[in-house]
């Protein structure tokens, strides 16, 4: 019975169709709620992470690119695919979902890196602020040598810092606000480590060595891992990628075999189903073969 509903689209369509009103009549409030977040709620969270890493933003620019991602190539894929309704639809959907989430998911990555980059300049930032410390230096005199001597993203933060300390904030709300922009468990200990010896004294230039070292053996603990884990992250990848480059294999070999998989409904269902699951799987196995340090 099932399956002479789902073979016979007149049936099938309908029923669908239904089910799907029915359910968002029934959630419309959450598919609302949904939709505005990862549309415009994405947009709001781009624009912050730009901000973050002091990228000149221009609201419009940015809307207009994610409209463009999003629901411009949907609806490119709905008109290459009309007449066909059910698939333009489906498959508008799909792509536009994928494309208003791509822009968020590139520029975490490059915010993320950035983060990265910026431990990994505190070992030789730190250094520079433990000499100057020795030699007499305050702390604000520290940063200033390594604005002077380093650039990328370490520089404009410290930058960022001494402006605003300049403007009247004091160094500990500076750097609170530091460790906030740079979610590091790194950064944390280096603005810990001065606000509470800024309090009680103590050897600030020797601190600094302490988490230099820390910094460098959790780089020595993370590099490790990493080679590891590449094994079983080049695993994940072609398995990931077999379904795809065997389904482009018999459309060459055998158009006619995989056909049906495009021009039916029960086809459709099936691909829709396959790049659930490749998507699920490949986050799945993302997560197991990652390890924080």
């Amino acid at each position: 019975m099932m399956s002479y509903i789902v073979a016979n689209e007149y049936i099938f369509i309908p029923l669908l169709a239904g089910t799907v009103f029915l359910f968002s009549y029934l959630n419309f409030d959450r598919i609302l709620n949904f939709l505005h977040e990862k549309s415009l709620g994405s947009r709001e969270e781009v624009l912050r992470l730009m901000d973050l890493m002091f990228v000149d933003t221009n609201r419009s620019k940015v809307t207009a690119a994610m409209l463009l991602m999003s629901f411009g190539l949907g609806g490119l894929v709905f008109l290459v695919a009309w007449p066909n309704l059910f698939a333009g639809a489906f498959f508008g959907a799909l792509v536009t979902v994928i494309g208003w989430s791509i822009p968020k998911l590139v520029v975490t990555s490059l915010w993320q890196s950035r983060c990265s980059r910026i431990v990994d300049q505190m070992v030789d930032g730190l250094t520079i602020m433990a000499n100057g410390i020795k030699s007499g230096l305050s702390v604000t005199q520290s940063m200033e040598r390594v604005i002077e001597n380093m650039g990328g993203p370490l520089g404009q933060e410290f930058g960022l810092v001494l402006k605003k300390i300049r403007l009247g904030m004091t160094l500990e709300e500076s750097l609170n606000e530091f460790a906030d922009r740079v979610p590091q468990q790194d950064v944390q200990m280096f603005v810990t480590a001065i606000n509470i010896l800024k309090e009680t004294g103590g050897n600030l230039a020797e601190t600094f060595q302490t988490i230099v070292t820390t910094i460098r053996e959790r780089q020595k603990i993370h590099k490790k891992i990493k080679a590891m884990t590449q094994m079983a992250t080049t695993q994940a990848l072609i398995i990931t990628m077999v379904p795809f480059v065997l389904l482009g294999v018999f459309a060459l070999v055998d158009p006619a075999y995989v056909r049906p998989l495009f021009t039916s409904v029960l086809g459709w269902v099936a691909l829709f189903l396959i790049l659930f699951l490749q998507v699920l799987g490949g986050v799945l196995m993302k997560k197991i073969v990652t390890i924080k340090v």
